[in-house]
């Protein structure tokens, strides 16, 4: 029966069950999906950030599990054997040469592991020197990262859910270590902290490391969080007002619980794009400190430390500078390319 045109009877036809075709076209329509599936689909288009993260996980297992294979040490020098004359042949080797007793050896018949990249003036094999110099770099980067992150994650979820005067005491000392310089501010204080950290370090697992890391990641703990408790808080201060914060306070809820339960969650693809983007940073202020002499202790190698000693003999070996530069390089372009792919697949206000 037709119904009228104002007629306030139900259209009974409203009512009927859907067609197994009907339901099989609706469930294939679109497959459920969270934010972070949607965030590797997008990432996995993004051929130069797959690319740059292949590289950073080949350089990173390169820098774990070589030297457990390798048969010489980053300190070990091969011409020196107790008990014998030195052998100088082994001093300076172009990439692949051998040393004069290795030689023998190997007209005997012995297989010996080549030299890839030669050895130093010390006579050390360079490759396994430029390996543990690249463990040493992507530690520091890796853990320095980590105490930006603890720093800056708690400074600014306290600044931007507080508000009030504690959000302003905050930002003002937020300002004022973002007025120092950063560079002379890492150096002085890297000087500093080496002649107290020296004498407490001795007899102790860090001692190997050496007080200059150890001060590094004072430094970061002291400086470079300023930039995450700053994006920390921006996110905090525009989540705080929504609905479901609301709804808490209204169920009786407490900050901190808000804090992690609710906010920290919602920031997290901010979070980790910041995170990916400071560890790059944190390598190369590694490295630059290095070269000036403030890194790791010798004979304990760094990528900063190689390309300084480098420098002696530039004009006769240039790849002994070229080659910890290129690594450097590579590290730090691969991270930062990889670091903008999850910024454009996780940041929602660019896939509006």
């Amino acid at each position: 029966m037709d119904k009228k045109p104002l007629s306030m009877h139900v259209d009974l036809d409203d009512f009927i069950p859907a067609t197994d075709k009907e339901k099989e076209y609706m469930v294939t329509m679109r497959p459920p999906s969270t934010f972070f599936k949607d965030g590797i689909k997008r990432l996995k288009k993004n051929k130069v950030a797959v690319v740059s993260f292949f590289v950073i996980v080949i350089i990173t297992l390169a820098a774990i599990f070589v030297p457990m294979f390798w048969p010489y040490s980053y300190d070990q020098m091969l011409g020196v054997v107790p008990g014998q004359p030195v052998d100088n042949t082994f001093l300076n080797l172009a990439p692949f040469e051998y040393g004069h007793s290795e030689t023998v050896r190997m007209e005997a018949g012995e297989s010996i592991t080549p030299h890839i990249f030669g050895t130093d003036s010390q006579g050390r094999d360079y490759f396994i020197r430029v390996i543990y110099g690249t463990r040493i770099s992507l530690a520091v980067g890796f853990f320095a990262s980590i105490i930006v992150l603890i720093i800056g994650l708690l400074v600014g979820s306290v600044s931007g859910y507080a508000g009030g005067k504690t959000d302003l005491v905050i930002m003002r000392i937020v300002d004022m270590i973002y007025s120092l310089p950063d560079m002379l501010m890492v150096i002085l204080l890297a000087s500093v902290m080496k002649q107290v950290l020296e004498s407490s370090l001795e007899g102790t697992v860090l001692e190997k490391i050496g007080s200059n890391i150890i001060s590094l990641f004072i430094v970061f703990g002291l400086l470079y969080w300023v930039s995450m408790a700053r994006l920390i808080r921006g996110q905090i201060l525009s989540l705080k007002e929504q609905e479901y914060v609301l709804a808490s306070r209204a169920a009786g809820a407490g900050g901190r619980w808000i804090i992690i339960k609710h906010l920290i969650p919602n920031c997290f693809s901010v979070i980790v794009i910041s995170t990916a983007l400071q560890i790059p940073s944190a390598i190369f202020t590694e490295s630059y400190l290095s070269f000036l002499g403030l890194g790791v202790n010798a004979p304990m190698p760094s990528l900063g430390s190689l390309a300084s000693e480098a420098l002696n003999g530039l004009t006769s070996y240039p790849y002994r500078l070229v080659i910890p530069a290129v690594v450097i390089s590579l590290i730090v372009l691969s991270l930062n390319l990889f670091g903008d792919g999850l910024r454009d697949a996780f940041d929602p206000k660019l896939n509006v």
